[in-house]
């Protein structure tokens, strides 16, 4: 077993050493390179150019005579003209301008004033219908209506200019206008026209207050479970009963934020 492993030992030791033989003798052929001086490259030799050849001259070509020029003959001198006689001219007459009539100034024109919102709202025609089936979105319109009333019955004779209304309102020109349209109709105002300002508006009077059952909704009455038994001097009496009197409270106090 041990005879195999020495011969390959020594083949690579073998092989080792050629490959250290050759670095020797590619490190002595660079230094004898390194140390032999440098031979310069020779030159190359020019090549010489072929002289010309030596071609004959070609002849000249004769010179071809010149044409004879001959002289122009002299132009006669023209004779002067002869000035012509000229008589004077008359002086032209000159025109005295005639004196400008003067233009009387331009009559001014009155001012149109724009019309207002009102006066275009009332320019604008609706029908029938339009009137009667009027409402205004998100809006009761029996509540509005009761609203106008309250405004109104507090000069119920002189009456209210209807800008004033709608201002309370915070109504467009063009809803209110209709609205009070739509009132007229139903009998509860009249529309009275009156100058204020210089402008041509409407006054609203109240003619009769609109039947409304928001006074007695939340009455206790209406629900009440013994209101057959309920009579001024019995038991049960609206004089002594603590539930029409909370309802007046609370009603009351309604009335007064409004």
């Amino acid at each position: 077993m041990a005879g195999p492993k020495n011969g390959d030992k020594l083949k690579e030791y073998l092989k080792e050493l050629e490959i250290l033989k050759e670095k020797k003798r590619v490190l002595e052929e660079s230094e004898q390179r390194h140390l032999s001086p440098k031979r310069k490259p020779k030159k190359a030799k020019a090549a010489k150019k072929p002289a010309p050849r030596k071609t004959k001259a070609a002849p000249k070509a004769k010179a071809k005579p010149k044409p004879k020029v001959k002289p122009k003959p002299k132009a006669k001198a023209k004779p002067r003209p002869v000035p012509k006689k000229t008589t004077p001219k008359k002086p032209k007459a000159v025109k005295v301008p005639l004196p400008r009539k003067l233009k009387k100034p331009p009559v001014p024109k009155p001012e149109i004033p724009e019309k207002t919102p009102e006066e275009k709202a009332e320019e604008e025609e609706f029908s029938k219908e339009d009137i009667q089936n009027f409402q205004i979105g998100g809006m009761n319109m029996e509540q509005l209506i009761n609203k106008v009333c309250d405004i109104l019955v507090k000069n119920q004779t002189e009456g209210v200019a209807q800008a004033e209304v709608w201002r309370k309102l915070k109504l467009t020109v063009r809803d209110g206008f209709r609205l009070a349209l739509k009132l007229e109709w139903l009998g509860i105002i009249s529309r009275e026209k009156v100058l204020e300002k210089g402008r041509w508006t409407y006054k609203l009077i109240l003619k009769r207050t609109p039947i409304s059952t928001r006074s007695i909704v939340d009455s206790p009455c209406l629900t009440c479970p013994v209101e057959q038994k309920c009579t001024p001097d019995g038991e049960v009496s609206p004089y002594t009963c603590e539930l029409i009197k909370d309802w007046v409270i609370v009603e009351a106090k309604r009335l007064r934020k409004r």
